[in-house]
C-alpha cells in the first residue's frame, strides 16, 4: 500500500489555506487532464461526495471521493479533513491536515494511501513517486 506525504508552508493564514485546498473543483484544474465533479449539495461536510475524473475521450477512470471527517482549523487547533476513495479502480484515503503556525502562516500536510486496483504490489513505490510528484504540483498551485 503506498502512502506518501507532502509538506508545505505558506505564508496564508490557515483558515485561508483550509478554503484553498477543500475548494475540490479547484483541485481537479491542478491536476492534468482531471475534472471534479461535485455529487453533494454544499456546503462541503461530513458525507459530500465527488468524483474527480482523469482521462481523454472514452478512456477515462474515475476516483470517487467521500469526506469521512471535516474539521476546520481554528485559532488554536489544525484543520483535518479525510477523503475515502470509494471507486472500482482507485482506492485508499487522503488526509489533509492545516496547521496554524505561530509566527503566521500555515503549515500543510498532505498523506495519501493511493493503491490502483489489479497493479502489482512491486509497483507501489512508483506509484507513490508519481503521487508525490503529482499532488505535490497539485498542493503548491492551490496553495498559490
Amino acid at each position: 500500500m503506498p502512502v506518501f506525504r507532502i509538506v508545505r508552508r505558506t505564508a496564508a493564514p490557515a483558515t485561508d489555506a483550509w478554503l484553498r485546498l477543500t475548494d475540490w473543483e479547484r483541485h481537479g484544474a491542478q491536476v492534468p487532464l482531471t475534472r471534479t465533479v461535485i455529487d453533494t449539495a454544499g456546503p462541503t461536510r461530513a458525507g459530500t461526495v465527488f468524483t474527480a475524473r482523469s482521462g481523454v475521450g472514452r478512456v477515462t477512470v474515475d476516483d470517487p471521493m467521500e469526506v469521512t471527517l471535516w474539521r476546520p482549523p481554528e485559532e488554536d487547533r489544525p484543520g483535518l479533513v479525510r477523503l475515502e476513495k470509494r471507486g472500482r479502480v482507485v482506492l485508499g484515503w487522503a488526509e489533509i491536515e492545516v496547521r496554524p503556525r505561530p509566527a503566521g502562516g500555515a503549515e500543510v500536510h498532505w498523506r495519501e494511501d493511493l493503491r490502483l486496483r489489479g497493479l502489482p504490489r512491486f509497483l507501489d513505490p512508483v506509484v507513490a513517486a508519481v503521487g508525490r510528484r503529482v499532488f505535490g504540483r497539485a498542493l503548491d498551485r492551490l496553495l498559490r
